[in-house]
């Protein structure tokens, strides 16, 4: 539809994207999240967990970003925002990311639409005539838009919000390899790693990869352990299929995407042109904001702005 410019404006001693991305995830602690923890069983037997509002509202699925959690303070953040809204946030943790390892060989990538597509029409089942939104971060934004792009108008969903999407894969590894940006990869890997060797010697017969310290970048990771454990022929072609730039002319709900140019975990090489967006599609661009940070003070601007754009959603009825 349109590439607008984004209204929000940081204190100038907040207008550095590292402190943006640093203090909103190390440094803001909103309270914890008052829900109700649920393990769902999935079909090939697997599970997932996920936190469930207890307030009566219009749903919202969210979807965490690498290896976030109910714990992560965005999450705590917009979902006591989302329900002092009026919305019912339901968080699905990606399989692994709840404090247990998942039982199968496989995890979750930045491209595991399947387990978006099953979340969605689990609550959509569960709660027949209620109003579904779909909301992701980082990684979880870059598979929910991939998830939108493949489902067309089948989607449950009425609404959609993805922050600080990667769009194109293979340029947030390529920027996280490269100078400061370095210590964020380096913090990353340093979580996947633990998670991945916790499952690993949890579950011997698996038989999984070593996930060894030689593994000191995200295409090294990628290629040795996420592209063979889901069934891609090396991180390349892990990246290629499951950038969500190429899923965004199919979107066929209406979608808003926000995103920051100063973003350091990016290049602005992954910003869609006009024309790659469908019609149902806003992309709101700041200047400023930083990874999945947008802070105008002491205060997260995401979280509320997040609640502005789905009741924009459900004021227009859809």
């Amino acid at each position: 539809m349109s590439i607008i410019q984004s209204s929000f404006s940081p204190p100038g001693w907040l207008s550095n994207p590292h402190l943006q991305t640093i203090i909103a995830s190390q440094c803001l602690k909103p309270a914890p999240v008052e829900s109700d923890h649920e393990r769902l069983e999935l079909p090939d037997g697997d599970f997932l967990d996920i936190n469930l509002g207890r307030h009566p509202g219009e749903l919202v699925a969210i979807f965490h970003g690498l290896a976030g959690s109910v714990n992560s303070s965005y999450i705590r953040g917009v979902f006591q925002t989302l329900q002092q809204a009026g919305f019912r946030p339901a968080l699905m943790h990606w399989r692994g990311c709840s404090g247990e390892p998942n039982r199968l060989k496989r995890a979750y990538h930045s491209g595991a639409s399947d387990d978006i597509d099953w979340f969605v029409n689990y609550l959509s089942q569960r709660f027949p005539n209620t109003r579904l939104y779909g909301l992701g971060y980082s990684l979880g934004a870059n598979a929910l838009l991939k998830y939108l792009g493949e489902s067309g108008s089948h989607s449950p969903l009425s609404g959609a919000m993805a922050v600080s999407p990667p769009l194109v894969l293979q340029e947030g590894a390529n920027k996280l390899n490269r100078g400061t940006a370095r210590l964020y990869q380096r913090h990353l890997l340093r979580l996947m790693r633990r998670q991945h060797e916790y499952k690993r010697i949890l579950y011997p017969d698996l038989g999984l990869p070593v996930a060894s310290d030689a593994l000191d970048s995200l295409w090294k990771f990628d290629d040795a352990i996420t592209a063979p454990l889901h069934g891609f022929k090396d991180a390349n072609d892990y990246y290629q299929r499951c950038s969500a730039r190429q899923f965004l002319p199919a979107i066929d709900i209406p979608t808003h995407i926000l995103g920051a140019s100063d973003d350091p975990f990016f290049t602005p090489a992954i910003l869609p042109e006009a024309d790659e967006l469908s019609n149902n599609t806003t992309m709101e661009l700041s200047s400023k904001g930083g990874h999945v940070g947008f802070l105008d003070g002491r205060k997260r601007w995401l979280d509320s702005h997040v609640a502005g754009v789905l009741d924009s959603f459900r004021q227009s009825g859809n």
